[in-house]
């Protein structure tokens, strides 16, 4: 049983709408700083967990039901989100942890390119190209010309995401949940929760990641950001914003 809780926090805890920001695979908390600055400056209190066997956190069990469960202590008593975002692997990390919500808060959900399908070919691609990138970390200066919408902030947070992680962490999370099939979450939405799926342009990152997301599921929308890549948080953070609800303003 996984107890310590590991996260950053953004804006003032008596703030009238609260955040909770899950990143993806390879990264920690503090790579949303910048959206979560956002999002305090619009009168948020945000939290962002760092997902077990990121940021220095280990265990032995990666199924995505157990990185959900280890989130289940940003959901005691009282404590409820206006917003959940999530990036790529949080994605059907973020969809198992719609049953901790409470029943009577209306809550946004918006999943950035969710990995919710992968097909059993292409398990180990996805694990040697994540082995790789913990082998060879990068440096920001590598990332910054490699991305140019990315900030020099978002390019350092990318390369400490990756230096704090290890290869048993990438085998776990890839070994553990095969067949990696999610997209089945989608089916059992809450009447209370609305769901955005934002997905990048897939002539840019070769993934469409809408193929596997249902068209006919009520209170689910999605739709692909034309020229924005993966990285939707640090590439387009105003897309995000727009489906965001903002408190409303003191009369």
């Amino acid at each position: 049983m996984h107890t310590s809780m590991s996260a950053s926090q953004w804006g003032s805890p008596t703030a009238s709408k609260r955040a909770l920001l899950i990143h993806g695979m390879t990264m920690s908390s503090h790579s949303w700083e910048g959206l979560a600055q956002i999002l305090a400056a619009e009168g948020y209190f945000v939290v962002a967990p760092n997902l077990l066997g990121h940021a220095w956190r280990r265990s032995t069990d990666y199924r995505i039901s157990t990185l959900a469960e280890d989130l289940r202590p940003y959901f005691v008593t009282d404590t409820s989100y206006d917003v959940i975002i999530g990036h790529s692997l949080a994605g059907p990390v973020t969809l198992s942890l719609l049953p901790f919500l409470p029943k009577t808060k209306e809550t946004t959900v918006i999943l950035l390119d969710p990995v919710l399908e992968i097909a059993e070919e292409r398990i180990e691609m996805h694990t040697n190209r994540f082995l790789k990138e913990i082998a060879n970390v990068r440096t920001a200066d590598e990332h910054m010309a490699e991305n140019h919408a990315w900030s020099r902030r978002d390019c350092v947070l990318r390369a400490l995401g990756v230096s704090m992680c290890d290869r048993t962490v990438v085998e776990g999370i890839y070994g553990h949940n095969r067949p990696w099939s999610f997209s089945g979450l989608l089916k059992n939405i809450p009447p209370n929760v609305k769901i955005t799926v934002l997905a990048s342009d897939p002539t840019l990152n070769a993934r469409c990641y809408l193929e596997h997301i249902p068209r006919d599921v009520e209170r689910l929308n999605a739709r692909v950001l034309t020229g924005i890549g993966h990285w939707i948080q640090y590439e387009h953070p105003d897309a995000i914003m727009d489906v965001v609800p903002l408190p409303r303003a003191k009369l």
